[in-house]
């Protein structure tokens, strides 16, 4: 994927947005875009077990998900979409089992079945939060991603199981700490990982403009960079008020110093707070033509 390729990418999405397409108004912490909008078909709600260690011996779980497959018969490559978190943690809970319909069904036009798994601590999934970054002037980014990687590569070896489903073409894509939560997986060894796509990724944000360390989130970036095997590609606007772009290209450098394989897009401001640019219904508008690239580039459109 060229610069000028992204360059003119980013035009367009700033041609987009001035003729209208992004919102008056969004919500950063919206969950299950797009309520009253027809399903994509096939969708299946799954169970899926997770072992996680727990004083006095292991703790089996279950993780609630939502399966969505295109018609046909199948195997289809796997696209795997991660939630974030909100900084209020009473909403957690009632966030019930987000689909992300319009989101879904771009993925689904091109293809590709759908999960979309709710980590521990959300919605009707088992076990209790387990994300935390600690005090905030101490943050342990690094523990806090290995959770979420722990629950998102559970539901991807679960379902990868499954016949519908191609083990050996899996995307990932998340949304701010599953987008962070996303990178950290593709740091370790994942069979059938083809790519990741980032979203608005991070952790740490407490306020518009404040995050608890910035130093220390640009250093697991590296971290992550360092054995992660797969391409990436990060996506955010201008007017993200979780992570500024001096703070994304920050954490992009350091991941690709590391030995990362990563492009940058950064698209033009998006409604009040454009860390909801991957929630909100239209937003495939700006960012869809940078995503089916990559998925053309990682062998992963199949329509």
């Amino acid at each position: 994927m060229s610069r000028a390729w992204l360059a003119a990418t980013a035009l367009a999405g700033a041609l987009a947005a001035a003729a209208g397409l992004a919102p008056a108004a969004s919500t950063p912490e919206l969950a299950n875009p797009g309520a009253g909008i027809a399903a994509p078909v096939d969708e299946a709600i799954l169970r899926i077990p997770l072992t996680v260690p727990a004083p006095g011996g292991d703790q089996r779980l279950l993780l609630e998900a939502t399966l969505f497959r295109p018609e046909g018969p199948g195997p289809f490559p796997l696209a795997v979409i991660n939630h974030g978190s909100p900084r209020d943690p009473a909403v957690r809970r009632l966030w019930g089992r987000t689909r992300f319909y319009p989101q879904t069904r771009w993925f689904i036009e091109r293809g590709l079945a759908v999960l979309v798994p709710m980590r521990r601590g959300y919605g009707e999934s088992e076990g209790e939060w387990a994300e935390g970054i600690g005090p905030c002037d101490d943050a342990d980014f690094l523990r806090a991603g290995a959770e979420t990687a722990r629950d998102i590569g559970a539901a991807v070896r679960f379902v990868a199981s499954r016949p519908e489903v191609e083990a050996r073409r899996v995307l990932l894509v998340g949304v701010s700490a599953g987008g962070f939560g996303s990178l950290a997986l593709a740091s370790q060894r994942v069979d059938g990982l083809a790519g990741v796509v980032n979203f608005s990724g991070g952790r740490g944000s407490q306020a518009t403009g404040w995050n608890c360390s910035p130093q220390r989130l640009v250093e697991a970036m590296a971290w992550y960079g360092r054995t992660a095997q797969v391409p990436t590609l990060w996506i955010y606007a201008q007017n993200d008020g979780f992570f500024s772009p001096p703070l994304v290209r920050e954490m992009y450098g350091a991941f690709g110093r590391a030995g990362g394989r990563a492009q940058l897009l950064m698209l033009p401001p998006y409604g009040q707070d454009g860390h909801a640019l991957f929630a909100s219904a239209d937003s495939s508008l700006l960012w869809g033509p940078a995503v089916e690239r990559f998925l053309v580039e990682v062998g992963l459109r199949t329509r």
